[in-house]
């Protein structure tokens, strides 16, 4: 069951098309695309693993060549130990001429440019030698605030405490070249060895493509970062140059200094990949997108979604087909049972395979001969049962009328009216001629006219005053074909309650017929009197109980519900009775029958032997 708020679903209310559907999803689509989504997740993860232990070798060795090349650098202020001249001027502290200094200018920067800048190391922007508050200098390229104006050269007051080789960046000095390229400075002291004194302090500026050189072999992959930092994560190098002397603060929250691990940076997950230097005070790092690892294993994720969805889609249509063939013979065969339930017994089942619909569809076509068997003899059955209620009825009507009839004769001989007694034996003899003479169960509207006109006239010798008759005999419609004694059973409960209920009043019976005119054209007859009427309840109850099954639901004795039942039998649900009544005003009863004229009769009453059980007229 699923539940969804106070609603509950079954699932076994839904269609078998859907269950199939599925049933082919939960058990196929769900496990491979779980099982590949596994195998995606898995094979990512190895390469992930993979990459996360080989970077960190690959930045390790690069962070030792990168030791080397700053090792080879630091071995250049040495040279000027070789350099007699050099060591001459620095050595120097005696006040010279303007001549004598332009001409050591000279030497110390052809010296510098010998040395540095004509050198193997092609990334020196510049070397400066300060010395006596002297500067010498020689660049490659045009430079500017570099001296001891402006207070941007560093340990200008106190050179002696520099000891060893420093490192500087661009933030801490305001020295620039043309082209602003990045950079980073060398600096150590000359020390005279024979006395302890410092000469002076050599500044070597080395562009930062000096570390691209080295790191060009990582950066081969695209969004990849690298960058140097100390141990306080300043920024020595970074690959985006703006970022050359900031701090990255999350270097406190590195799990380690060594290896790498996962984290998120700009909501992007990225692998760290860090070495620590060994020789230098700094940490080299490498940052990659994870997505770069698995740029290959996206491919193959995507060719294989769309090989599974490709694959989904057939295989689905697939089963949508199978689902179909087996649903479409069961659709059917439920059409074919709601046309049965409707009164159809004639449907044609197509199904003929030999499966289990094919096996249902077969027990269903047997079912449903057996049942038309079973209806053909209950409905002889019970037309022979009605043929036997219509002549019980002509034995218990015609003695009781007869009776009556006689004594109304006896009284008008005993009076000498010979006239209405020969009238009244002519009508009764007619009468009686009527009800045994002719067997069939339809006859002539005017025949069974002239029945109920004979039957109104003798009643009207009997009561005299008391009753009144009208015949409207319609010449379009006296030619059809009515049961026998639908019209005197209505008109006996008129005289009957009539005459007794309202003793003061005479009562007016009018009998009409009509042919209606839209739709199927029907016949109409019309049976009214002003007797006493009937209430509303028990109107409401005698129409429910009219149009009740006919065959099942009838009152023991015979009149207006036994000529109802008959007509229903005869002719369907459709043709019926159906009284209308005002209470003290009068009642009028509307039989409906279908239109049979001299030409159909003999069809239509075989047709109604053959096929009662669909006898819908």
């Amino acid at each position: 069951m699923i539940f969804k708020g106070k609603k509950r679903i079954e699932i076994k209310n839904f269609r078998l098309t859907t269950k199939l559907i599925t049933t082919y999803t939960l058990l196929t689509v769900l496990p491979m695309a779980f099982l590949g989504f596994i195998a995606y997740y898995q094979y990512t993860k190895s390469i992930e693993e993979e990459v996360g232990e080989y970077i960190p070798r690959l930045v390790e060795q690069v962070n030792g060549n990168i030791e080397n090349e700053i090792q080879k650098l630091e071995t250049l202020p040495d040279l000027i130990y070789n350099s007699g001249d050099v060591m001459a001027i620095l050595r120097d502290s005696q006040s010279k001429k303007k001549s004598a200094l332009l001409h050591e200018e000279y030497i110390m920067k052809s010296y510098l440019t010998r040395t540095y800048l004509n050198s193997n190391s092609s990334h020196i922007l510049g070397a400066f030698l300060v010395s006596k508050n002297r500067i010498f200098a020689s660049a490659s390229l045009p430079y500017d605030n570099f001296g001891f104006e402006d207070g941007s050269l560093p340990y200008a007051d106190n050179l002696g405490l520099l000891g060893g080789m420093q490192l500087l960046l661009p933030n801490q000095t305001n020295l620039t070249f043309e082209g602003d390229p990045s950079y980073f400075m060398l600096v150590k002291p000359i020390t005279d060895f024979d006395n302890r004194k410092n000469l002076g302090t050599l500044y070597i500026a080395i562009d930062v493509a000096f570390f691209e050189q080295s790191l060009q072999d990582l950066q081969q992959e695209e969004n990849v970062a690298m960058w140097i930092m100390n141990k306080q994560g300043k920024m020595i190098y970074h690959t985006d140059h703006s970022k050359i002397g900031t701090v990255e603060k999350e270097i406190h929250d590195y799990p380690l200094l060594n290896g790498s691990f996962r984290t998120e940076i700009d909501g992007k997950r990225n692998l760290i990949s860090i070495s620590e230097s060994n020789e230098l005070p700094w940490v080299l790092v490498h940052s990659m997108p994870i997505k770069n690892m698995t740029e290959k294993t996206d491919v193959v994720r995507n060719v294989t979604i769309f090989i599974f969805i490709v694959f989904t889609l057939i295989t689905t249509l697939i089963s949508i087909f199978f689902a179909w063939t087996v649903t479409r013979p069961l659709n059917e065969l439920g059409n074919l049972m709601k046309r049965v339930e409707k009164g159809d017994l004639l449907v044609n089942i197509p199904i003929h395979s030999k499966d289990e619909v094919g096996i249902l569809a077969s027990s269903f076509r047997s079912m449903l001969a057996e049942i038309r068997e079973l209806i053909q003899k209950n409905y002889h059955i019970e037309l022979r049962k009605k043929t036997a209620e219509l002549y019980a009825l002509q034995s218990q009507i015609n003695p009781h009328f007869m009776y009556n009839t006689l004594e109304t004769i006896g009284m008008a001989v005993e009076e000498g009216e010979t006239e209405e007694v020969v009238k009244m034996v002519t009508l009764l003899g007619r009468m009686m001629r009527f009800s045994i003479s002719n067997k069939e169960s339809l006859v002539p509207i005017n025949s069974e006219v002239q029945h109920i006109e004979d039957y109104l006239s003798i009643q009207q010798f009997r009561f005299e005053d008391r009753l009144y008759f009208q015949i409207e005999k319609e010449t379009d419609t006296v030619n059809y074909y009515i049961p026998k004694f639908v019209l005197q059973p209505i008109v006996e409960n008129a005289i009957k309650y009539g005459l007794e209920k309202r003793k003061e009043i005479a009562i007016h019976i009018q009998i009409s017929g009509e042919a209606t005119q839209t739709g199927d054209e029907d016949l109409l007859l019309i049976v009214s009197d002003n007797g006493p009427g009937i209430s509303e309840n028990k109107l409401i109850e005698v129409n429910e109980k009219l149009q009740s099954d006919p065959m099942m639901k009838r009152d023991s004795g015979f009149g207006i519900i036994n000529v109802n039942a008959r007509i229903g039998m005869m002719f369907g649900e459709r043709y019926n009775l159906h009284i209308n009544s005002e209470y003290g005003k009068g009642t009028s009863v509307v039989i409906r029958l279908p239109k049979i004229n001299a030409q159909h009769v003999c069809m239509y009453v075989q047709r109604e032997e053959e096929k009662g059980y669909d006898s819908k007229g």
